[in-house]
């Protein structure tokens, strides 16, 4: 239940959608007699698509998020295993179309094949299944699996974590997969916005993990000026997903704190 209501409230919440959704009903309103209603409703939209669209809003939100975690360390002691988490594969399309169908989860598939070239004796877990709110057969560690041999992990080093929809499952099923214990070293590997929660998530779960962060991240006034309407409203589109659902899954008991932090190793 929590997994449809999540998704249902995150695409009803997402900034571009709130402004589509008021702009609908604003025209909507115009011809009855609530029209001075409607009017105020469009106003309201193109306010609203300049703050989003046009303000640094969604670049500072994003580079909060960025570098809460800093660049991982490899000159520290060598990690029990290597978790990679899902999110940025399309099953569904990938088995559609008969060939992977990979966005921002490419970067954490090079660093995980990083990751297990510098520490020969970890496990190397991929955690991920099938995320669409109306899934199919396919699996994102199936995917994921064949990618990170192609780019030269042995296949008897890798385990994948078939069945998780969400970054809470994630930890929860890759817990019950690998049994962590207090005093290991496993490192996680995700993108830089989505760490804090994933952090939090694995914490929770009771998981000792060691971010690394996978992707770019740069200073929010390296990004200035914007680049577009429609590509600041994306950022900001996925700035808002991750903060709304570090509300929920503090509020839910899934994350230990509302802003996951580093902690002394």
């Amino acid at each position: 239940m929590f997994f449809v209501l999540s998704k249902t409230a995150a695409f009803l919440a997402l900034p571009s959608n709130l402004v589509l959704i008021a702009a609908v009903a604003g025209l909507i309103l115009l011809p009855t007699r609530y029209r001075r209603l409607g009017r105020r409703l469009l106003a309201v939209c193109v306010v609203l698509l300049l703050l989003f669209g046009v303000t640094p809003l969604g670049i500072v939100m994003t580079t909060s998020l960025e570098q809460r975690f800093p660049a991982y360390d490899m000159t520290g002691p060598a990690p029990d295993g290597i978790i990679v988490l899902g999110g940025g594969i399309d099953p569904d399309a990938t088995a559609a179309l008969g060939e992977p169908v990979i966005g921002a989860a490419f970067q954490r598939l090079i660093t995980a094949r990083r990751l297990a070239e510098a520490y020969p004796a970890a496990r190397v877990v991929y955690s991920g299944g099938n995320g669409n709110l109306v899934p199919g057969a396919g699996r994102e560690a199936d995917v994921a699996r064949a990618m990170l041999i192609r780019l030269g992990v042995p296949a008897e080093r890798i385990t994948l974590e078939r069945e998780s929809r969400n970054t809470a499952e994630n930890a929860t099923f890759t817990q019950a997969l690998i049994h962590a214990a207090p005093g290991q070293r496993w490192l996680l590997v995700t993108s830089p916005a989505h760490m804090p929660r994933a952090m939090g998530c694995f914490r929770q779960a009771g998981i000792p993990v060691i971010a690394v962060p996978a992707g770019p991240r740069e200073p929010w006034l390296s990004r200035w000026p914007l680049r577009s309407l429609g590509a600041e409203l994306a950022r900001l589109d996925d700035a808002a997903h991750e903060w709304l659902g570090l509300i929920a899954y503090r509020l839910t008991g899934r994350t230990g704190a509302l802003f996951p932090a580093p902690e002394p190793l």
